[in-house]
């Protein structure tokens, strides 16, 4: 092992922001038997697999006495940018290096585990999130405000362009988690900035040509499908909605686990918690703006001014985008696939079909697989949440733009809550019976929400303010298990297949929206709204019950992914 340089072993040496994290300064007491070098040491792809064997306890040059010091090899490693962290077999919450027993536990435990690997990094990455998701979140709430108002009377222009935007999802989400993955990871992440903001640029203006010509022939609901501006609106939404799960999928499988370090779980349960709060607060101020533009100005008015905002957020992002890849050291300079990186992407039909059935084929055999599937569940639920199907509805029910504001913006509030009491909930039941917990907690509010529905006063306005209330209750639960249910899909699969079962899992979500955006659009009327809800909930219901019956039956491979500790302050990982 190579002895650092004088200026860097010293007791006063500090590590830069944007590298990875030195261990922390020993007690005299550990100083004097342990001897670690703080330069982050590499290994080429050969001697990853015999990383465990290489580290070794041997006496210190010069010494006779028999003290032991540690002594870490080249082939331990934390990270390489060619290779994914514990190659193709290793679930992602193994440790990706070796280190002595000698070590102490403090060491390992405290600091390995809390501190995220390149913590500047993540703070450009919350940034990034930050600035996308404000104007995603803003355009979600506008653009049906506008297309509702196109045809008043009903919830089928809203449907048809949900349902054919979640069929897109569909069919090509298992491709997106591949493509990706061919790509350079910072060109991808910028040009995915691009592309979404010329659909926002297409969709407001493909609306604003509707509202100037063609408003007043769309009292007639044929005629207004069937119209050629209906049907840029459809692409460019799906197109919108495509780049959003590229983002999602490049954040939370890719950028957040290695910025925070698959071995780190701690550190990476605070950076999931961390842009939930992101997304979260996004959502908030999302409703907050629309509420205030819709109060003072029309449809059309509002969903110009986001367009402008998405337009400003677009170099902030391409920024953001190379700052990260910088305090990171250029991790992302490359793709993950080492086998085509020296080599132009190529595509043809039959390697299309094969990545579906490869991405499908993973995804079914993973080992934490109804975890995902209780989420794909919890994606049914369209209608008992703040979305396009609830705002269309409260506009047809007359609700002024200050309490659909205020409900979209309360639902955040309640689930940036969430995510601070779903840390200390982790904490005292485990990683598993906190999605549990989640679970439960979502249903039953959902469930007596439909009940108030169900009894016709919605009509009023203390049973609306109630019927409200229960979703935003529910928001809590659905947040929680947002969380643990995402940290335990990264659990429990290898880093290499990360983002091919996310994007599987994505398009088997988006097949869960699409059925019930396909119930909507044959409802057709607001008035049918109650089967949408009824629907929802029970679905959500149903996720509840699925999970804990896989979790009263746990598996061997589910114990040894997730070991309980004899503490229950400790999370399970």
């Amino acid at each position: 092992m190579l002895s650092p340089p004088p200026s860097l072993s010293g007791p006063t040496a500090a590590p830069s922001s944007g590298h990875r994290l030195a261990p922390k300064q020993l007690p005299p007491s550990c100083n004097s038997r342990l001897r670690l070098t703080p330069r982050r040491l590499l290994a080429t792809s050969s001697s990853l697999a015999g990383a465990g064997d290489e580290a070794s306890t041997s006496t210190a040059p010069g010494r006779d006495d028999g003290i032991p010091f540690a002594q870490l090899s080249s082939g331990i490693i934390l990270r390489t940018e060619e290779q994914s962290l514990l190659g193709d077999d290793a679930p992602a919450s193994a440790s990706a290096f070796a280190l002595s027993p000698k070590l102490p536990d403090q060491l390992k435990d405290d600091h390995l585990a809390e501190a995220p690997a390149y913590p500047a990094a993540m703070n450009a990455l919350y940034a990034a999130c930050l600035a996308g998701n404000a104007t995603e979140q803003l355009w979600n709430f506008t653009w049906p405000a506008a297309v509702a108002m196109l045809h008043p009377a009903s919830i089928l222009p809203v449907a048809v362009l949900g349902f054919f935007t979640k069929l897109v999802v569909f069919a090509a989400g298992p491709l997106v988690g591949e493509v990706i993955s061919l790509l350079p990871r910072i060109p991808a992440y910028r040009s995915l900035a691009a592309i979404q903001s010329a659909a926002h640029l297409v969709s407001a203006a493909t609306i604003t040509y509707a509202f100037a010509v063609h408003r007043a022939a769309a009292a007639a609901q044929p005629l207004l499908l069937l119209r050629p501006w209906f049907a840029v609106l459809v692409a460019s939404t799906a197109v919108d909605r495509l780049s959003c799960v590229a983002f999602g999928i490049i954040a939370e499988r890719d950028f957040v686990v290695q910025l925070a370090g698959a071995d780190r779980p701690v550190a990476l349960a605070k950076a999931n918690a961390t842009l939930s709060r992101v997304d979260l607060l996004c959502e908030t101020a999302g409703a907050s703006a629309f509420a205030l533009l819709l109060a003072k100005n029309d449809p059309l008015t509002c969903i110009k001014l986001s367009c402008v905002i998405s337009l400003c957020a677009l170099p902030l992002l391409i920024f953001m985008g190379g700052e990260m890849n910088r305090l990171a050291d250029g991790i992302f300079d490359h793709s993950e696939n080492t086998a085509s990186r020296n080599a132009a992407p190529t595509f043809s039909v039959e390697k299309t079909v094969e990545t579906v059935r490869q991405g499908w084929s993973e995804y079914v055999r993973q080992p934490v697989l109804p975890a995902s599937l209780a989420y794909v569940l919890v994606c049914f639920n369209v209608a008992l949440a703040p979305g396009a199907l609830m705002t269309t509805f409260l506009i047809h029910q007359g609700v002024s733009p200050s309490v659909i504001g205020a409900f979209g913006g309360a639902s955040a509030v309640v689930g940036i809550v969430a995510t601070f009491l779903t840390a200390r909930l982790v904490r005292e039941l485990g990683i598993l019976k906190a999605g549990a917990a989640g679970l439960v907690a979502q249903s039953v509010p959902l469930g007596a929400a439909v009940v108030v529905y169900l009894t016709g006063t919605v009509t009023r306005r203390g049973a609306l303010f109630v019927f409200l209330g229960l979703i935003v209750a529910s928001r809590a639960g659905h947040m929680a298990y947002s969380a643990v249910g995402l940290q335990v899909v990264q659990t429990g699969n290898p880093a290499s297949k990360a983002k091919l079962i996310g994007a599987t899992e994505i398009a088997v979500a988006s097949l869960a929206e699409l059925a019930m955006m396909a119930v909507a659009v044959v409802a057709r009327d607001a008035s049918h709204f109650g089967a949408l809800a009824a629907l929802s909930a029970a679905a959500v219901a149903g996720a509840a019950g699925m999970y804990c019956r896989w979790l009263a039956n746990p598996t061997d491979e589910l114990r040894r992914l997730f070991p309980s500790r004899r503490h229950g302050s400790k999370v399970q990982s």
